[in-house]
């Protein structure tokens, strides 16, 4: 679009009242990465610029809602409402990427080769190792994909649903499962409720939208249902909502127009499939990948010229050239990758967490701050109504009665403290007061403001009822009842109120504010706004306990002793958060409030993120700039959190944690779920976190540190010998056998001191370690070289074979045992021990490689029974190397404390 050519304005139609569409978009600023919604699709369109009526008649559909025969039709023929997702491919598909990828094409021109030279026993064996090492890598990765997929329908998503049994019958809402949904569905949304479609608004009351996930836009907008012309940009359109959005508050009906990968979310999530960035574990596993493929296309021409200038057969260079580069190769290590992080997937399901993103688990793992906010958390999450009293501390039954109207009859979330008003009494009791009473209107809570309101009609008189933090709603008062009498509020009644406030605040209260008006009769259709909460009579207030846990203070104490710093963000009064806090063995500080770091500039929030505990009275602003504050300084951040003011700290986290009976948006923005809201439950989450990363390392430096070792191992016996060190296909079978045992270790056990700090992942550390173990295993390849060569006799080629066996058996023992020096820093077999499946895979092995010199394969393999000698002078080298490796093992982590 040209600079100039600037979109015409929006059109609004629109009741009359307080416009707030200004103040609601005042701010506005687009991220140049949010997603590009500039155009509707038709149908959206046209509903949007329609009366609703029109809307309902096209969309077949009523005010009453659909018939749940006319649901279930409807979605046979338009399928679930949910966006496809990167889900895991066919099996077949898995079949034929691992196929084609660079290893396996290598190994398939290699039997091609064989083939061509008719080397048939070399080419079924060839093809015998791609077929068994693709299907297994294929066979564990769809068994995991479908593992993951079968956790993750566990945590489901609903909303309120408005159908009818049959034609005629009376319209009643329930929760529904988002997938449920068809167009036509007439759907309720509340405060924290996440859009499940592209609606168009019936009706709607304060209702304000955050439209970041999709426009970028940094404040909610407010939406209202009355049609509109037209609009430049879908996200300005003000009577719909997108798929993908969510409510921040307010309350709204609305109707379904687009479901699925018809809904605008739907077309962007299908056009960025594939497209999102990888982890800090992803991209250090695709370093790691790319140097050992980098030292593969070096090697290989290497070795390729060395064998043929000193041997003079180019072609068995050839051969042999491209078995180094295959056992070079990493082919294992995504399988590995995979299984590893299913495993711990699964471990941690058991655990009450479950995994929504398997890459999340490294992150948990390697998480050294956690962020959680204290009602549930630190607290039973049952809140008690202790007292309720007027301005004088005197019981009364006019400030429960008044508390529990504006309970009842709001219509956004109920949260503990609603709960508690309305189980304070008898059900009876409860029913007599509701009865007195009808609800005309609504103003639903904001986290700005902190006060929600409803107006009720009374039989002589209408009335708003409004209840609140104390600061917020004293601000709104102009009288107070004492004593059934009103008087002028002054300063002097603030600060009495105020006292009573922190007095019950250092005890672990939270304190609620009642206050009222009575309004002048208006029609039913009146829409109330902000504006009537002002010249509100101070009533008196009520105060809830939620004790602490007894599980919170062992679960902080554990947490600590694992390396995780913990910091408690609420928007809780201060006092209480500080009392709660020091209950559960925090140290004793200051809170810092949401106010003060108002006040500072990024790096003074960055300073108090790093210094403080405790923070108090925060937005969700506040949350999610502590939470980026903390990532910029380096800090591996969790944030854990259910409520609405979560999300956006959910989302700026490194792993967002969140609980199954999360408000929608913490749900959807979280990594992982728990099943029960403890730090005991994410202290063993974060624990399986650590043990899949130390499982994957143990590989990664075992795998590295041996192929390093063999770079020279090679290449000093192709410059030496006057034949080929190791046969192409012996080289091929080795490298199919050692992996094959590795599959073994995403079960072994690990040592708890691998458990007890934060685990990230450092290239550099990897790189220390390969330079310092090597070369060790090199030096027992040459010890391994002279032996065969002056003691056994093995020095011509004549004695090829009698060498290339010796050596095969001695590199297959000798990688396979060294997993048990590499996965743990105590005496191996006696201070730490494998698991059994780890245990059983290197025993069998050794136990195939033995055999196969004296097996009916001998021969294709090109080998030769081993004269006695050679076991004697194998267990003596066997030893010397455990017992290096092991030495140089303590030694590094010494130098470079890489666990």
């Amino acid at each position: 679009m040209a600079k100039d050519a600037e979109p015409p304005l929006l059109t609004v139609e629109r009741p009359p009242g307080v416009d707030r569409r200004a103040a609601s978009t005042a701010g506005r600023r687009v991220s140049p990465h949010a997603a590009d919604v500039t155009s509707l699709p038709a149908e959206l369109e046209w509903a949007t610029t329609h009366d609703a009526s029109e809307v309902l008649a096209r969309l077949g559909a009523t005010e009453a809602g659909l018939t749940e025969r006319e649901a279930a039709s409807r979605l046979g023929t338009c399928g679930p409402n949910t966006i496809a997702p990167n889900q895991s491919p066919h099996w077949l598909a898995s079949l034929s990427r691992r196929l084609l990828n660079p290893v396996n094409v290598m190994l398939i021109v290699l039997s091609a080769v064989s083939v061509l030279v008719h080397d048939n026993s070399a080419a079924a064996l060839i093809g015998g190792m791609i077929v068994l090492s693709v299907s297994l890598a294929t066979w564990q990765e769809t068994r995991s994909d479908r593992a993951v997929a079968a956790l993750r329908t566990m945590v489901h998503t609903t909303i309120a649903v408005q159908r009818r049994a049959a034609p005629g019958s009376a319209p009643v809402v329930q929760e529904r499962p988002i997938a449920e949904l068809v167009p036509g569905e007439i759907i309720h949304l509340a405060a924290g409720d996440l859009i499940p479609a592209d609606v168009r608004l019936l009706a709607s009351k304060d209702l304000f939208v955050n439209q970041a996930a999709l426009t970028g836009e940094s404040m909610p907008v407010e939406k209202f249902p009355a049609r509109c012309t037209v609009a430049a940009l879908a996200g300005d359109f003000p009577n719909i909502a997108l798929m993908g959005t969510a409510v921040f508050s307010g309350t709204a009906t609305a109707v379904v127009v687009l479901t699925g990968d018809r809904a605008i979310f739907g077309h962007i999530a299908q056009s960025i499939a594939g497209q999102e960035p990888p982890t800090d574990f992803e991209a250090g596993l695709n370093r790691i990948a790319r140097l050992m493929l980098a030292i593969v296309a070096v090697m290989s021409p290497l070795v390729f010229l060395i064998n043929w200038l000193t041997k003079g057969d180019w072609f068995a260079a050839v051969l042999f050239a491209m078995a180094v580069g295959v056992g070079l190769a990493p082919e294992m290590l995504p399988m590995l990758v995979t299984v590893n992080l299913a495993k711990g997937a699964m471990a941690m399901s058991r655990r009450k967490v479950i995994t929504k993103r398997l890459a999340a688990i490294q992150n948990l793992g390697a998480m050294d701050t956690l962020c959680t906010d204290k009602t549930g958390t630190l607290t039973q999450d049952l809140v008690i109504l202790k007292q309720h009293v007027d301005l004088a501390g005197n019981d009364s039954e006019r400030v429960l009665e008044f508390a529990y109207l504006n309970s009842y009859f709001q219509s956004g979330l109920h949260n503990l403290l609603d709960v508690a008003v309305l189980r304070h009494e008898e059900l009876s009791e409860r029913m007599r007061i509701a009865q007195a009473y009808r609800l005309i209107d609504e103003i639903p809570y904001d986290f700005t403001r902190r006060r929600m309101s409803v107006v009720v009609q009374a039989p002589h008189t209408r009335m708003l009822i409004c209840k609140g933090a104390v600061e917020e709603v004293f601000s709104v008062c102009t009288t107070a009842e004492l004593e059934g009498q009103r008087v002028p509020l002054d300063a002097t009644h603030y600060r009495d109120l105020i006292a009573i406030s922190d007095r019950l605040n250092d005890d672990g209260f939270r304190v609620i504010a009642i206050s009222f008006r009575e309004l002048p009769q208006a029609p039913e259709t009146h829409a109330y706004c902000l504006a009537e909460e002002q010249g509100l009579t101070l009533l008196g207030y009520i105060a809830f306990l939620d004790p602490p846990k007894e599980s919170a203070a062992p679960a902080l104490a554990a947490l600590a002793d694992s390396g995780i710093d913990v910091k408690i963000l609420t928007g809780d009064s201060p006092r209480i958060a500080s009392k709660i806090c020091q209950m559960v063995g925090l140290a004793r500080s200051t809170p810092v409030l949401g106010s003060d770091l108002d006040k500072l500039d990024a790096a003074g929030v960055a300073e108090a993120a790093m210094r403080n505990q405790i923070f108090a009275k925060l937005t969700p602003a506040h949350k999610e700039a502590i939470v980026r504050a903390l990532r910029e300084r380096g800090r591996v951040v969790g944030v854990l959190g259910d409520g609405i003011n979560d999300g956006p700290a959910l989302r700026a986290a490194d792993i967002g944690i969140s609980v199954d009976s999360a408000a929608d948006i913490a749900r959807e923005s979280a990594d992982l779920i728990l099943l029960e809201k403890s730090l005991l439950v994410l202290h063993d989450g974060v624990m399986e976190g650590r043990r899949v990363f130390a499982n994957l390392l143990k590989y990664l430096r075992m795998s590295a540190s041996s192929n390093f070792g063999n770079i020279f191992s090679v290449l000093g016996a192709s410059a030496w010998l006057p034949f080929l060190p190791m046969a192409p296909i012996q080289l091929l079978t080795n490298n199919l056998l050692y992996d094959f045992s590795q599959t073994a270790l995403p079960t072994d056990n690990v040592d708890e001191e691998s458990l007890r700090r934060p685990r990230r992942w450092e290239v550099g550390k990897m790189g220390e370690y390969i330079l310092a173990m090597g070369p060790v295993s090199s030096i027992f390849d040459y010890l391994t070289f002279a032996a065969l060569f002056w003691l056994l006799g093995a020095n011509s080629p004549a004695q090829a074979t009698l060498f290339q066996t010796g050596w095969f058996i001695e590199s297959l023992f000798s990688q396979t045992l060294i997993v048990h020096i590499i996965r743990t820093r105590r005496l191996p077999f006696i201070e730490s021990l494998p698991s059994h499946a780890l245990l059983a895979t290197t025993i069998g092995l050794c136990l195939v490689g033995a055999w196969l010199p004296y097996s009916p394969l001998a021969a294709p393999l090109g080998m030769r029974p081993l004269p006695a000698a050679y076991w004697p002078m194998l267990t003596a080298i066997l030893l010397g190397y455990a017992a290096a490796a092991f030495a140089a093992r303590r030694l590094l982590a010494r130098w470079v404390p890489v666990d």
